[in-house]
This record gives structure tokens, sequence and C-alpha cells, in this order.
């Protein structure tokens, strides 16, 4: 049976869980779908997709993924997954990321006839507060959630459906909610991060938080919310101290005068 999870941290609390050997092994796919587009994510060698994730990367944080071979590997081994043995199982809650590998798998898999399955580890509801991702369980709570669901012909060709769409919009941005993916710009998330900042300076790490405990639909990581932060600097709209640092947490920022 293959597991598999939307990030490390999710594999590594499904492998504690389950263990591996006996047929069972976890896979982790890392690349968060909820941001940047996905218009050549199934076609190796990804070149949009690495393009995005390496302005996305501070230049200088190492160690730096190799997202060329990363994004390359999965799209190749999600196109063999179905001629493959195995069963499958996705792990999943209510971050848009894991919502979307959901419904990428059920494309890969879409007229098989392998074994099909899924752990919901969410409360449906991805509004900041009462949404949960597998990562946030703890490892006695993941116990009484693994009761794997078939996922039948008709759930896998809704999802299917649902992963093409996204796709094809090639979005900068989705989130989810009622059980639906929508697409949209940078400018919410711009606008939610020019409004955190002061006028005065002060800590960049501060205004993403904020936007981090307003963002429903999707988790805006550190990472993309830095990302955002530098695009807005070059830009004129904010300030940063040091818009060259690996770690934002010695940034301060503030708007423009």
């Amino acid at each position: 049976m293959w597991h598999l999870t939307c990030g490390d941290l999710a594999a590594d609390s499904v492998r504690r869980l389950l263990g591996e050997g006996d047929g069972e092994a976890v896979r982790v796919l890392r690349d968060d779908l909820a941001v940047g587009p996905l218009a050549d994510i199934e076609s190796p060698p990804c070149a949009g997709r690495v393009a995005f994730w390496e302005g996305v990367w501070p230049a200088a944080l190492a160690p730096r993924p190799d997202f060329a071979s990363g994004l390359a590997d999965d799209a190749e081994w999600l196109a063999g997954l179905a001629s493959q043995p195995r069963p499958v199982t996705v792990w999943h809650g209510d971050s848009a990321s894991e919502q979307l590998l959901l419904a990428r798998v059920a494309a890969a898999l879409e007229g098989s006839s392998l074994p099909f399955r899924e752990v919901p580890c969410g409360t449906g509801d991805s509004r900041v507060g009462p949404r949960m991702a597998v990562s946030m369980h703890a490892p006695e709570a993941l116990v009484a959630l693994y009761q794997p669901r078939a996922v039948g012909p008709k759930r896998t060709a809704e999802l299917a459906s649902q992963w093409r769409a996204a796709v094809q919009d090639n979005g900068a941005i989705r989130r989810w909610a009622d059980g639906r993916f929508a697409a949209e710009d940078h400018a919410r998330i711009d606008g939610q991060l020019l409004a955190a900042c002061g006028a005065d300076w002060m800590p960049l790490a501060r205004a993403m938080a904020e936007v981090m405990s307003r963002c429903d639909g999707f988790f805006a990581t550190d990472l993309f919310l830095y990302w955002r932060a530098r695009q807005l600097a070059q830009r004129g709209t904010i300030q940063l101290s040091d818009s060259t640092a690996a770690d934002y947490r010695g940034v301060q920022a503030r708007r423009r005068h």
C-alpha cells in the first residue's frame, strides 16, 4: 500500500502510526500545490513550475532544494501510478494543498482498477480556526482517524475534473472552500500584507503572522509570504531593511511614506 501525504511533517506522523515494511510505504509529495502556476506540472521538466519555486526560495537560503529533479520525479511517478500493483491511500485535511494532492492522484488513477482510498483528517472547513491539516493532529488522534474510505469511480471522476480545471486555470493562488477550488491572483494576499505593515519599522514576521491569522482557504506559508514581501519591496510599495536575507525573522518592514 502506498500512503501519500503532502509534506514531510504529515509523512512523519503517518510513518509513526503505520511504520514501513509489510507492504506499507509512505511517499511524501512536497510541492505546495495551492500556490504558483500549474500549467506544466504534469509535463517534465516542469520548467514553469520550477522557475516559480526558484523565485520564491530566497537566494541566500541553504540548502537549496533541487526543484528541477523533485518536480519532474513527482510528475513521472504519478504518471506511472496506475500501472503499478500497490493500492493507493491519500491522507488529507483542510489544507488546499492536501485537497489538490487528492485531486491530482484521482486524475492519475481515473479509469484504473487499482484500489484507491482516502483518510480524511480535516473538519471540511478551510477557514482559520476550525481547519486541520494531517500534520496538526497528535499521534493518538491519527490512530482514531485512520479509517480508510474507498474512493469510488464517481468521486474519482469529480476530483480528477477539479484537478484538470485547476491546471487549466493556472492561477497564482488556489483557495479551497465548500469542496471546491477558486483561483485568484496575488492582489488579495498582497493587500493584506501591505495593510499589516505599519508606517514605522516593525518586524516583517509580525506582519506575516497577521496575514496568516486571517488567511482562509489555504495555508499561507512563511516562505510564500516572505517572497510576496520581497515582490512588494521591488515595486516600491513597502520597504524592507534587508531584501536579500535568508531568514526573514531579522528583517524589518514598513510601508512607503
